[in-house]
This record gives C-alpha cells, sequence and structure tokens, in this order.
C-alpha cells in the first residue's frame, strides 16, 4: 500500500495518547490501585504493580504521587473498589475491537461502551467474539535505525518469542508475557531502549482502513478511548500513513 507504515501508526497512536495526559494519569492511577491491593506495596513480588508504576513514570507522573496511590491502596483508607470488565466488538471494515475498563459502576460502563459502538458504526459483541484475533504478549518497538542484530542477539538470549523487522525499518520484540520484564531490562541493561514496551493484547492478522473508512474508524476508537471508564483498547485495524 501506497504509503503503508507500521511506524506511522505507532507514532500516531502514541501523539494521540500525548494529548490526552490527564486521562492517562487517572487510568494508571486505577491500575496502581487495583494492583497495590491485589498483589501488596512491594514492588518486588508484584510484577502487576510494578508495570504499573513503570507506565507512570514513563508518563511522568511525580514520584510522590505514584507513593501516595500505592499508600492508598494499601492502607486503611476508604476508597472506591474497581472492577475489570472486558468488552469485545466490531468497528469499520470488520477490525475487532477490545476494550478494557476499570470501573465502579458496571451498568453505566456497558451502556457507554455499547452506546460508542451503535452509535459510530460498530457492533458490540459477546465475551470472546474477537479476542481469540489478538495474543496476550510482551511487546517492545524500537524505531527504525536501531542495531537490528544486536536487539535480536539479546532478546532471543533473554527469553523473547520473536523479533520482527517492519518494511519501514521498526524492530518489533515480542516475549511471552511473564518474559517481558526479563527481555525489557536486558535489552536496557545494553542501551536499547524501545519507543513503545508494554504487555499487550497484539492483533494476530491486521485490517487495513483507508479514506473514509479509516476516518470513521478512528472517530469510534477516540470516542471508546474517551469513556471514563476506559483502559485500555486494542485494535486490528492499521491505517494508511496518508490518513494519519
Amino acid at each position: 500500500m501506497a504509503g503503508h507504515s507500521k511506524w506511522a501508526n505507532i507514532q500516531h497512536r502514541k501523539g494521540r495518547q500525548d494529548e490526552k495526559r490527564g486521562k492517562i494519569w487517572t487510568r494508571i492511577i486505577r491500575e496502581i490501585t487495583v494492583a497495590a491491593r491485589a498483589g501488596g506495596a512491594d514492588l518486588a513480588t508484584n510484577p502487576r504493580l510494578r508495570l504499573a508504576v513503570d507506565r507512570a513514570k514513563a508518563a511522568n507522573m511525580p514520584a510522590d504521587r505514584i507513593k501516595y496511590n500505592i499508600d492508598k491502596a494499601t492502607g486503611n483508607q476508604e476508597g472506591v473498589t474497581y472492577e475489570e470488565i472486558r468488552y469485545e466488538g466490531y468497528g469499520i471494515g470488520g477490525a475487532a475491537i477490545i476494550v478494557d475498563t476499570m470501573t465502579d459502576n458496571r451498568v453505566r460502563t456497558v451502556a457507554e461502551v455499547r452506546h460508542a459502538f451503535l452509535k459510530y458504526g460498530g457492533n458490540m459483541g459477546t465475551e470472546g467474539s474477537v479476542a481469540f484475533q489478538f495474543k496476550h504478549c510482551g511487546q517492545l518497538i524500537f524505531a527504525p535505525g536501531t542495531d537490528e542484530d544486536k536487539v535480536m542477539e539479546i532478546a532471543l538470549e533473554a527469553g523473547a518469542e520473536d523479533v520482527i523487522t517492519d518494511d519501514d525499518g521498526a524492530i518489533e520484540v515480542l516475549t511471552p508475557y511473564v518474559d517481558f520484564e526479563t527481555v525489557k531490562n536486558a535489552l536496557e541493561a545494553a542501551q536499547l531502549i524501545p519507543e513503545v514496551a508494554g504487555v499487550t493484547m497484539r492483533a494476530e492478522n491486521l485490517i487495513e482502513l483507508t479514506g473514509e473508512d479509516a476516518v470513521r474508524m478512528q472517530k469510534l476508537l477516540d470516542v471508546l478511548e474517551d469513556l471514563d471508564d476506559t483502559q485500555e483498547i486494542y485494535h486490528n485495524a492499521e491505517f494508511d500513513s496518508e490518513v494519519l
């Protein structure tokens, strides 16, 4: 496809997330709260909390605010109890969408997610209707120009499953989700710093969208992203870089 670039899609998504920095902080605080309550405040023994704290630092959240929310979650203060719920559906052109939410009101959240799908051209599905199209794994993405041989050598030795170099030069390292931190630490120790790093739901097959379909799909994703209870959105749409 002319102008097609996975790296452009990655940068596009990062840019849109940066525009919503305040919203990201709210989501990270929720994740810190749930992770700390479930596994305790010790980062050494709570991998989920470690990942949440890493996300907080990457989003430039102050250390005292991170500590406050961990202490609040593991102390005796009364607070809101969040429930994690995943919704699945289809967007424009049959693209698959997963919406992970964290909510204190299940009825409100499902109504808002369903309304967004219906109003903006999607179709909300049942549990499991699209999740089979994604793989739960660790993912690290390096910018074009990164030393491919060095990334491959260190990543595979540390336990990565695969290293993929895209046509535009971006390098993607995939790991079992339980080994994500080990591989990430090994790469960073070698001064290989990824642009994107996290445990994700990675689409097994992408659907390329162009023109009006791409615009409509982005609108649907934006509306879902802006819902107060949304934590993460995963999808298998890939946009023509000329549309971004």
